[in-house]
């Protein structure tokens, strides 16, 4: 089977390689990108995100792909900036089974558009690819740029699947829950 590609205006989604893990690691890993997150991961919580990414891959034949910049403004081409992709949802007490979209974007590369471009691009393998009804995301409250880049997507609060669960944060025990339909992202693509 060809692994997943799929190129936009700036990034690469793609396929994990084994040399893409030390460097998503390195510049992922840190206080401020896993701030809401559940914070740093030690040695055993790295190899399980790992095997869960890898897992996702290929149980359903997509994960959250590593991003790779291509050249752009000054950065070299090839560089791993984080991840961005979907699952199926299986948070404990949220709702499972769901197509949800994620990403983790290193602390350089915040404020760039890199996520919006990610997500975007997430959004429309989601819905035309692999047929998604509807696409979920999760966050918390205190996570503003994840849920404000939730709303610049189309996507909608969900009050009514929020669910308690400390695994994003100590702060914040509600995960909250974003949704688009495939019916509202044609309307806006």
């Amino acid at each position: 089977m060809d692994g997943f590609r799929y190129e936009t205006e700036r990034l690469i989604l793609r396929d994990w390689r084994e040399e893409d893990w030390p460097p998503f690691l390195e510049h992922t890993n840190t206080p401020a990108v896993m701030r809401w997150l559940g914070g740093v991961l030690g040695a055993d919580k790295q190899a399980w995100m790992r095997r869960r990414l890898e897992g996702y891959r290929r149980d359903h034949a997509f994960t959250f792909w590593v991003l790779e910049r291509k050249q752009d403004g000054g950065h070299l081409a090839g560089e791993i900036i984080g991840f961005c992709g979907l699952k199926m949802s299986n948070q404990d007490g949220g709702p499972m089974g769901e197509h949800e979209i994620g990403w983790r974007l290193r602390e350089d590369a915040w404020g760039k558009g890199y996520a919006l471009e990610a997500a975007q691009a997430s959004l429309k393998v989601g819905f035309e690819r692999f047929q998604a009804p509807h696409i979920i995301a999760l966050t918390v409250d205190g996570n503003a740029g994840s849920w404000g880049l939730m709303e610049r997507l189309g996507m909608k609060r969900r009050n009514d699947l929020d669910f308690e669960s400390n695994d994003f944060s100590d702060e914040d025990s509600t995960i909250i829950v974003y949704r688009i339909d495939r019916h509202d992202w044609r309307k806006v693509h």
